[in-house]
């Protein structure tokens, strides 16, 4: 699904109403109702028996909250509506809105100063319409206060196309913002509530559907898209009923050094917990012994190494090129180390690799210099650099900037022809046909040793078994960081460790309905 700035979502909802002629009053109705039912499957009791206060402001996001507050109201539910400015200050369709709030029977009031509003609200959700995309800067006087007080409620917070006082487009704040417990974003999701901070402040995003055709949406050049569990759901093959461990995918893993033993360990680990039918893991001879303790549902293969050193041999080339032309699939880099034989083994690897592979760790160092071995290499690649494997291979620091930051991964993705997950806070996932997806899940536990080497086995996993690369990066990257979420919601971020991401993904593949 597109990613918008609120320009863009400004220029899509202009071409929706002047050159589609659907009306913005139509457009807005949509984004109303579709709220109203989304805080419906919120309630926890019958809608005669909740309470929903709805703030408005002046503007189009408003008129949303006023057309909330009336379906709302239709279905039981006891509607208090407080806004902001006089009608007359109204946008035209919020407006034509609150008349039609007026005549169904709302208690409606207006709010001049924070006086007016009781100490508490003795309710069950509060709908925050005050702002929408547009806004910018910090909020000011009334609308400020107002602010704070909603966010002193002790009740569930719902935010109307976005939380009041958070920019849209980079999910900053410049002062009080609102703290919302579910955001409903109307058309498109917008970037700000995919950037820390504003990610955290959004609580759970919905997007409403609004009637805007998906033409007009083409029309414009958006070269960045969420991933959304719709579309993993559909990535996820279907399992063969009477499969056997032969149909589901043979993956080799080309990982491990001394001291690196577990990186190699939870990439075999996540791969089997992700549904491939065998993984191997080939490591040299001398860390074999070690693995073989630390995996027992994984095979491990000694591997010639370098005079004993715990590093693989370029030696041990042509035997490894056979278990790789054996499997399905393959990973080269997870905790593999840096010793100058092993590099030239990976690069030698890659001159003639034919298999689908991940590139990951230890194994992209082994390319920086080399990158034509990439761009000319005959399998389809899996890259996975985190900014400083980035840099180190690109030669060019990662941009702080979220939109620059995409645009350099597109520009390598479609130089090498290959997919490139810049792994962060969010990840992106550059496709080689100029695309670049921006990852929803995943939180500050996962910023820890190992959590890498799990990602790499969830897609090396996916690509035994037929994925392509880009299906396999998409779903592996929203799965891990579903796992990561499932594990901090349980563990906190602070307390959380690789493994556990591992020890999560039954879970998420549960929620996906597997």
């Amino acid at each position: 699904m597109k990613l918008v700035t609120s320009a863009q979502m400004r220029a899509v909802d202009h071409e929706t109403i002047v050159n589609q002629g659907i009306p913005g009053a139509e457009l807005m109705e949509n984004a109303g109702k579709g709220t109203a039912w989304g805080i419906l499957e919120l309630l926890d009791t019958n809608p005669e028996e909740t309470t929903v206060v709805v703030f408005c402001g002046k503007g189009n996001n408003g008129g949303d909250g006023f057309v909330v507050g009336r379906y709302l109201h239709q279905e039981g539910v006891n509607v208090v509506i407080f806004y902001l400015g006089t009608p007359e200050n109204f946008s035209p369709d919020a407006k034509l809105n609150f008349e039609s709030a007026q005549k169904c029977g709302l208690d409606m009031f207006e709010v001049k100063t924070i006086a007016d509003l009781p100490e508490n609200l003795d309710c069950d959700i509060v709908v925050d319409a005050l702002f929408g995309t547009g806004f910018e800067g910090a909020p000011r006087g009334l609308a400020g206060e107002i602010i704070e007080y909603i966010n002193r409620q002790e009740v569930t917070i719902v935010a109307v196309d976005i939380p009041s006082g958070l920019n849209a487009d980079n999910g900053r704040h410049e002062g009080t913002v609102i703290e919302a417990d579910c955001t409903f974003t109307m058309a498109l999701p917008k970037y700000g509530l995919y950037l820390s901070p504003g990610r955290e402040l959004s609580g759970i995003v919905e997007i409403v559907p609004i009637g805007v055709p998906d033409m007009v949406v083409e029309k414009f050049d958006l070269l960045n898209e969420l991933i959304i569990p719709d579309d993993v759901i559909e990535f996820l093959p279907e399992r063969k009923p009477d499969g056997h461990k032969g149909d589901f995918g043979k993956l080799f893993i080309l990982a491990g050094s001394t001291g690196l033993t577990g990186a190699a360990a939870m990439a075999g680990e996540s791969a089997v917990r992700s549904g491939v039918g065998l993984v191997k893991v080939g490591c040299p001879k001398t860390t074999q012994p070690v693995l073989a303790i630390k995996l027992t549902e994984v095979m491990t293969v000694p591997l010639p190494d370098v005079a004993k050193k715990g590093s693989l041999a370029l030696r041990g080339l042509g035997e490894i090129r056979q278990y790789i032309e054996e499997h399905d699939a393959v990973i080269i880099g997870p905790g593999l180390g840096r010793h100058h034989e092993t590099f030239e083994l990976v690069r030698r690897i890659l001159s003639r690799l034919e298999t689908p592979a991940i590139i990951d760790a230890d194994g992209l160092n082994a390319l920086a210099g080399h990158l034509e071995l990439i761009k000319n290499c005959p399998a389809p690649l899996v890259l996975t650099p985190h900014p400083g494997e980035f840099k180190n291979l690109t030669g060019e620091a990662v941009p702080d900037d979220y939109l620059e930051k995409a645009d350099l991964v597109r520009k390598y993705s479609a130089l090498w022809g290959t997919v490139i997950i810049l792994k962060g806070s969010p990840t992106l996932v550059g496709s080689p046909d100029n695309l670049c997806y921006f990852n929803q899940t995943g939180n500050s536990g996962m910023a820890t040793g190992g959590s890498g080497d799990v990602l790499s086995g969830i897609i090396g996993s996916f690509l035994a078994q037929g994925m392509k690369t880009l299906e396999a990066s998409l779903a592996g990257v929203f799965i891990h960081g579903l796992a990561g979420d499932l594990a901090a919601e349980a563990l906190t971020e602070r307390a959380m460790k690789a493994g556990d991401i591992i020890d999560y993904l039954p879970r998420v593949f549960q929620m996906l309905g597997e």
